[in-house]
């Protein structure tokens, strides 16, 4: 299963950005989900840091195994679970 996140709608939100990355982890824990796709947008790449950063967070990464930033689109990262 692979749940995706598109955040083009809440670019410029900081809370609400924080908040739909901790809810689609939560549903991903919650459906032991194998994949989230998160799609920042290619812009700036201001937004695609915001994520990253997100997710170097040590609270954050000690739930999933691994992100992975698609080779063919900038735009896109992936952030894979092992349950």
């Amino acid at each position: 299963m692979r749940l995706k996140l598109d955040l083009h709608d809440i670019f410029n939100k900081g809370v609400s950005i924080d908040k739909a990355l901790n809810d689609i982890m939560d549903e991903a824990e919650r459906k032991r989900a194998k994949t989230i796709e998160i799609i920042p947008g290619k812009g700036s790449g201001q937004l695609k840091k915001r994520v990253l950063r997100f997710l170097n967070r040590k609270d954050v990464k000690a739930r999933y195994h691994r992100v992975e930033k698609d080779s063919k689109n900038f735009g896109r990262l992936f952030v894979h679970f092992k349950h």
